[in-house]
């Protein structure tokens, strides 16, 4: 008997961390579409104190919104550091309002907001988050980690997006002078997000195959590398041939390109950072742009994925596009 109640309590353990896999409905689709449009943007969470948001923050919302009435956004991933400096302490918090809500408050942004959570989440209450997907129309956070998937109107082609919870895979940043993750806080929580991925990567058909994480695999800027991702996250995304790693963490926006893996740094949502101390700690070759100043006043990417490519475009604040590069579709033969 007590056998059997372990057994079922282990078998009940996962179910908080991950979510099981299930297409999600686009809305508004019109009869003629042909992609997927979205938005990134990460480390866009104000400041614990009024007005409880920044000028880039302003600035990049407002910017934000244009893109995405001109040229489409289905969605939006928010790629971590929601809200600074010590994420949120429960469901009630007001700062869902005073950083969110009454942030992003044009029409174009009020599409399904899927969330992953930063280094700066986990210093609060992580599940509080969670729990906000019950209160808000567009705050998509089912758990820790999951998979997105979608069929790209009128193709035949899918697109999945799986988002991972890099702080629980390498450990907290913030707990080291030197601002690098040391290991897990739990190491079986890690070890059973990594058999996860893992399965989830051997699995996939997708044509197209993203992976978002806060943490950056690869990255020129103050962070750099995150040498726990390019030991346990890099063989896989190089392996299972992903199209693109996303993430936040360093508060500028780059582009690296590496054995046929695109990795695109979108933390320009609320500071910026021109720093480039690890231009040396990447790939020879393999930056293809990078932009932290403050005269962008922040920025994001927008991202359409269509039969065939997919189109990454990198903006800044002020209202111009920085940079554009094309992604082909996965190659199974």
């Amino acid at each position: 008997m007590a056998l059997t109640i372990v057994s079922i309590l282990i078998a009940a353990i996962p179910v908080a961390y991950c979510y099981p896999t299930a297409f999600q409905d686009l809305e508004e689709i019109g009869t003629n579409r042909t992609s997927i449009k979205f938005l990134a943007v990460g480390d866009w969470g104000g400041v614990p104190y009024p007005p409880y948001i920044t000028a880039v923050q302003k600035a990049t919302a407002r910017e934000m919104s244009k893109v995405a009435e001109q040229m489409g956004a289905d969605f939006i991933l928010a790629l971590g550091d929601n809200f600074y400096y010590k994420g949120v302490d429960s469901v009630d918090s007001p700062r869902f309002e005073d950083t969110f809500e009454s942030v992003y408050t044009a029409k174009s942004l009020k599409v399904p907001w899927y969330v992953l959570a930063g280094n700066h989440d986990h210093a609060g209450n992580v599940k509080a988050q969670i729990e906000y997907s019950h209160k808000s129309d567009r705050w998509r956070f089912p758990s820790y980690y999951y998979e997105l998937n979608f069929h790209i109107p009128n193709t035949g082609k899918t697109l999945t997006i799986i988002m991972l919870d890099t702080i629980m895979l390498c450990g907290n940043s913030d707990d080291y002078v030197d601002k690098k993750p040391r290991g897990p806080l739990r190491a079986v929580d890690a070890n059973r997000q990594l058999t996860w991925l893992q399965e989830r990567l051997a699995r996939s058909k997708a044509d197209f195959l993203l992976v978002a994480g806060h943490y950056p695999v690869w990255s020129v800027s103050e962070h750099g590398p995150t040498e726990c991702l390019l030991q346990r996250l890099h063989p896989l995304l190089i392996k299972y041939q992903a199209t693109a790693y996303l993430c936040g963490h360093d508060h500028n926006l780059q582009y690296i390109e590496e054995s046929g893996v695109g990795y695109v740094v979108s933390g320009a949502g609320n500071f910026l950072d021109p720093d480039v101390r690890h231009w040396n700690h990447v790939p020879k070759g393999s930056v293809k742009f990078f932009t932290g100043q403050a005269s962008t006043l922040g920025g994001f990417i927008h991202a359409e994925v269509t039969k065939d490519k997919m189109i990454v475009t990198f903006f800044q604040a002020k209202g111009t596009s920085l940079y554009r590069t094309v992604l082909s579709q996965r190659n199974f033969e």
